[in-house]
């Protein structure tokens, strides 16, 4: 089939696509040609001899590929041409890096204990869903993983948004994959994307990382402790919020999680866009408990023990932009400003078990948990300073007021600094229990590893 046809009595070319056919000045143009054409197939006069063509890759190709019109019950046009090896023509050969994704999660897939296969056609009514990878999952849950490292439609019936609808419609959860950016930055579907590489990269065993498309929710009360601004664009609400951060994965585990069900897609609304991507089964709930009651944050659920580390050499490596002639930072100056907080470490490099390999067994548990009475004075000197600056209206007692604060919040962040160097400790982990325990005490904090 064809959306472009050329008339040669007529010498035009005819977009299906369009319901004038891309000719505005021709009044009912679809109406005579299809009418004609179907005459013509009621005197049994040959395809070849109807004078419409292929105007699309045949065309380019400098070959002339007879075609027939027909309208589908839903309205839709078609051109369909006339011999099959015309059809083939229009179909885009599959790259080695299309096979080596299609292979990889096939394996990946069956090592989780899950049974899949490439290419499968799954019937709806009268057409049919033909799926890159299809994943039998848990609880006869279908993954349709949709490889796309082409041009990919973004209207009509062939485009990814209708084409994801109409796979979740008819039980298959699409999960679509590429190595384009711009692609991971459309909210069409559920996008992930690894980096672009090589077909023989992409088949090894080795740890592919997944760069886009999967967030963890960080849950929080907006009030004047919070740390984000109030989505609702208030100053704060009182109300429980979720802002969905983004953090790598690898690829293999996601194959395996989504099928088992431990990653589910979810559709996160911010502001007037709505955003899709992929977070765990245990943000899911906890994200419905909230758009249930907003009062109040859900309940953390009880975390999972830390599973052991890859024992692949990783597929891709982080580029890393190094200064020339930069100067080393000096720790021991008290510093006058905020230092950048450090990214949140990917899920399947958990902190706590980077730093568990440091701490012996036989330490005590109230020595993993505490804090010192000086952390936490400095936490509520800052955290107070910043209440005070918020609810200051002169320009200058704001200008001397934020001084005062960034000063406070340098001495808590050098302190933690060298308090995780003392105890050999994660400093992400430091802080996080840190404020924490600070600004939401009546929730017993987790431990540190």
């Amino acid at each position: 089939m064809a959306n472009i046809v050329w008339h040669k009595k007529l010498r035009l070319h005819l977009d299906l696509n369009k319901d004038d056919l891309g000719h505005e000045e021709l009044a009912g143009l679809w109406d005579t040609i299809y009418d004609m054409d179907r005459l013509h197939a009621a005197r049994d006069v040959a395809v070849a001899e109807r004078d419409l063509l292929c105007g699309g890759v045949c065309q380019d190709a400098g070959v002339e590929a007879p075609m027939y019109l027909r309208l589908r019950a839903n309205g839709r046009r078609e051109a369909v041409h006339e011999r099959r090896e015309d059809e083939e023509r229009h179909v885009v050969p599959v790259s080695d890096e299309h096979k080596a994704y299609q292979d990889r999660i096939l394996r990946a897939a069956a090592e989780g204990g899950f049974r899949g296969d490439n290419e499968v056609r799954t019937r709806v009514g009268r057409s049919w869903i033909q799926t890159d990878t299809l994943v039998e999952g848990t609880d006869g849950l279908r993954i349709g993983w949709e490889v796309q490292l082409s041009s990919a439609g973004v209207e009509g019936p062939r485009s990814v948004r209708a084409r994801a609808a109409k796979a979740e419609k008819n039980g298959i959860t699409p999960a679509w994959h590429t190595d384009r950016s711009d692609y991971a930055r459309r909210n069409d579907t559920q996008w992930t994307r690894s980096d672009a590489l090589p077909a023989q990269v992409i088949a090894r065993i080795g740890d592919l990382r997944v760069v886009s498309g999967f967030r963890v929710l960080d849950f929080w009360q907006c009030d004047i402790r919070a740390l984000y601004p109030c989505p609702k664009g208030v100053r704060r609400c009182g109300r429980a919020h979720a802002t969905p951060k983004p953090r790598d994965i690898l690829f293999d585990d996601l194959v395996r999680k989504t099928a088992a069900a431990e990653i589910v897609p979810v559709q996160f609304r911010m502001g007037t866009a709505t955003h899709r991507f992929w977070v765990t089964g245990a943000d899911h709930d906890r994200l419905e408990d909230l758009r249930g009651d907003d009062t109040q944050l859900p309940p953390v659920p009880e975390a999972d023990l830390p599973g052991r580390a890859s024992g692949n050499r990783p597929t891709c490596k982080p580029s890393v932009l190094v200064m020339p002639n930069a100067p080393a930072p000096d720790l021991g100056r008290p510093s006058t400003w905020i230092p950048a907080q450090p990214a949140p470490p990917a899920a399947e490099t958990s902190p706590a078990l980077t730093a568990q390999a440091h701490v012996p067994e036989s330490r005590p548990a109230s020595h993993r948990s505490s804090l010192t009475p000086e952390l936490v004075a400095l936490q509520q000197a800052a955290d107070d300073a910043h209440q005070q600056l918020r609810q200051l209206d002169d320009p200058a007692e704001q200008a001397q007021q934020r001084q005062v604060w960034l000063k406070a919040a340098a001495a808590v962040q050098d302190a933690v600094t060298q308090y995780a160097r003392t105890k050999n400790f994660n400093r992400y982990e430091v802080e996080k229990q840190l404020r924490h325990q600070v600004r939401h005490p009546e929730t017993p904090p987790r431990e540190l590893p």
